[in-house]
């Protein structure tokens, strides 16, 4: 019996370029290969997708153990943004495009895209604060049931 992947959902909890970024990659990756994906927004991970902090986010310093340097030096003025600015510099090297236009690839590819309703309502967001290729709010349970299928995998991010 075959087990061939055909629809990956991924959580995005939080948004953290490299957290953002592995996420897009992997959806990405999926609709190449031809598997259906989504990704669902879910508390700190809709800042990926808020219009007005998309293009702001940062690397993660304090409490990130492949960073490899002491929490105390994470957390020093100024070191987030060297982090940020160094790993986008790597980014553009490898020809990885900004979050926002990232986004409108993967939606472009089919990919869906959703804000978790329960997180929308906690940060008092509306949809006019999202992304035009926001496909939409759901809860929890509606984002499972897109589950419901043979050969799909979640994955947390």
């Amino acid at each position: 019996m075959s087990t061939k992947v055909k629809k990956m959902l991924f959580i995005l909890s939080k948004a953290t370029i490299e957290n953002a970024y592995a996420a897009f990659v992997m959806a990405n990756g999926a609709r190449m290969e031809g598997i259906e994906s989504e990704i669902f927004f879910t508390f700190f991970g809709l800042e990926a997708i808020q219009k007005k902090k998309l293009e702001h986010l940062h690397v993660a310093t304090v409490g990130n153990p492949a960073m490899h340097i002491p929490t105390m030096l994470g957390g020093l003025p100024g070191v987030e943004a060297l982090a940020t600015k160094m790993m986008k510099k790597e980014m553009e090297k490898l020809d990885m495009p900004p979050i926002g236009e990232f986004l409108e690839i993967l939606s472009d590819s089919g990919c869906k895209l959703w804000a978790c309703k329960l997180a929308v309502e906690m940060f008092h967001l509306e949809e006019k604060d999202f992304i035009d290729d926001l496909d939409g709010i759901l809860t929890i349970g509606d984002f499972y049931n897109r589950a419901d299928q043979e050969g799909t995998q979640i994955l947390f991010i």
